[in-house]
């Protein structure tokens, strides 16, 4: 699950809200070990992905690049293409 997490710092464009809210699910979904909560566990589940989501928005918010922003569509070219290549082996 956590491999769909893509980093969200220091790209042109920027991460989205969605992305970074996405992240969080993602972490979410792998530390509870599910997909789907329960009833009994939506509130505590749905909890904690807002907590994530905040945590990282001001994390986000608050980190300084030192270097110049990568392009987010080349970054996910070059991930396809190493993946293609890990999977022809």
């Amino acid at each position: 699950m956590c491999r769909n997490i893509k980093p969200l710092f220091n790209f042109a464009p920027p991460a989205t809200d969605a992305d970074i809210r996405a992240a969080a699910l993602q972490f979410v979904r792998k530390i509870a070990g599910t997909r789907a909560p329960s009833k009994q566990n939506t509130d505590a589940f749905e909890r904690a992905v807002e907590e994530i989501y905040q945590s990282s928005k001001r994390m986000l918010d608050g980190l300084v690049a030192t270097t110049p922003p990568r392009d987010r569509a080349r970054f996910e070219e070059l991930k396809r293409l190493r993946f293609k290549k890990a999977a022809a082996r």
